[in-house]
């Protein structure tokens, strides 16, 4: 049992965690026709749009009610009403998710209430799909907004049908990137089922050219797709903070759910794999055993790397999660840790202590490390204790591919093992040549 600490310092020094707001956006975005709307001030949301669109370098589309000192203080409902309506007449969306802000939420707008009358006049609304998300930037990090909004959208818009045998959902957390959400998706329909990924980052987010240009998202899970999630017959957890939407759908519509806290790593694919062959009813594809030995090989040539090496994390918890299951399968050990908000995760983790605060008390802890992992915001201090720095999470702006980058699955994890496999020999490399050079220059004296 880990013994986890939340930093009791006045203030975020060198911030760690992203706002709920930012991750609530992130969930929204894996939907086809839709606008994020933050309901704060500009500055919020140009600031979650900067950090998207440096992490994915793709345009992403956001709006906002732009709320000023003034409409704070006498009521936002003007704002959120015009807001809708003009990107309904500008933009033509087919899901608006609408996400509250810290402003916004300790003035205490009833969000809710505001909807509701602005429908009650407008019935041409009737047909457009609004889905509300409270994520106070004040508390909770990116996880906890990514969540919230799944939770909203599986409460919102899918409807009760007849139930479709071979239909599954799949509630992809924001530990998933969108390579990620290609390869779960490949592996799925492997074995004969029909997925709706709720959200599917992997069609929105991958990196892709349209033959034009669209103010709204153009790819992703269509509002045909999540009405129809209330006849799957299965569905399909990734990532621990995905079971509260999971229990919706099993309280809403009877579906049985099962959460996979980690997909990256032998056994953990391994139980992926079987439990879609048990749901299917069809044997695992060739392929996936092939695989399978290629990965047992890769550890085979990895393991003297990994073995007995200090990493430190700065990550969020479900990504914290499989990632130190990961590297404790390949002997890696536990150097320190933080991370960005609560989770009953943490306790469970096999590791001594857990931090939950910024990149100060990383910096802090993480001194004597073989390896830093986390965000590219963690460069500086990979610079300043003179450690490779594996980056992970969000946002990673000092490297290409972001959308394509995987880590799950057989193939996935070999791609892991091998990007810090090899920071791990350039290391050894380096401390080598500098043991040979002062040999040399003793050897002189």
């Amino acid at each position: 049992m880990a013994i986890v600490t939340a930093s009791n310092k006045a203030l975020t020094v060198n911030p760690l965690k992203q706002s709920q707001a930012l991750g609530a956006t992130l969930a929204f975005l894996g939907l086809k026709g839709t606008m994020p709307l933050f309901h704060g001030s500009q500055g919020c949301t140009a600031f979650a749009k900067v950090v998207l669109v440096r992490h994915f370098r793709e345009a992403i589309p956001l709006a906002t009610t732009a709320m000023t000192e003034v409409t704070t203080i006498l009521g936002g409902e003007e704002n959120v009403e015009q807001a809708i309506l003009t990107l309904v007449e500008k933009a033509n969306p087919e899901i608006i998710g609408l996400c509250s802000t810290g402003l916004t939420e300790t003035r205490g707008d009833d969000i809710e209430g505001f909807l509701k009358e602005i429908r009650d006049r407008h019935p041409e609304l009737n047909d457009l799909a609004i889905v509300f998300a409270p994520t106070p930037d004040f508390k909770g990090a990116l996880q906890d907004g990514f969540a919230v909004a799944v939770e909203s959208i599986v409460k919102e818009i899918p409807r009760a049908g007849g139930l479709r045998t071979e239909q599954v959902t799949v509630l992809a957390g924001s530990a998933f990137t969108p390579g990620d959400v290609q390869e779960i998706k490949e592996i799925i329909t492997s074995f004969g089922l029909v997925p709706i990924f709720v959200p599917d980052l992997g069609a929105s987010l991958d990196g892709h050219l349209e033959d034009s240009y669209s103010a709204v998202t153009v790819s992703g899970t269509t509002l045909k797709q999540l009405r129809e999630v209330g006849s799957s017959a299965f569905t399909l957890a990734l990532g621990e903070s995905m079971r509260g939407a999971a229990k919706i759908l099993e309280e809403r519509f009877g579906t049985p759910y099962e959460v996979f806290g980690e997909l990256t790593g032998l056994e953990p694919v391994d139980e992926f794999i079987q439990a879609l062959a048990i749901l299917s009813g069809n044997s695992v594809p060739e392929k996936y055993r092939r695989q399978r030995r290629q990965l047992q090989d890769a550890m085979l040539d990895t393991h003297f790397y990994f073995g007995a090496k200090r990493v430190s994390l700065a990550l969020e918890p479900d990504l914290l999660w499989s990632t130190v299951h990961f590297l404790q399968s390949m002997g890696a050990q536990i150097h320190a840790v933080v991370t960005t908000t609560r989770s009953h995760l943490l306790e469970k983790l096999p590791v001594k202590s857990i931090t939950i605060g910024d990149l100060e008390d990383f910096e802090s802890l993480a001194g004597g490390s073989d390896l830093l992992i986390g965000n590219s915001n963690v460069g500086a201090i990979a610079k300043r204790l003179s450690i490779p720095l594996y980056r992970l999470g969000l946002p990673i702006y000092d490297r290409l591919g972001n959308g394509q980058f995987t880590k799950v699955g057989y193939r996935g994890t070999m791609e892991l093992l091998f990007g810090i496999g090899n920071l791990f020999l350039e290391a050894e490399e380096a401390r080598v040549k500098q043991f040979q050079e002062f040999g040399t220059v003793s050897a002189e004296f």
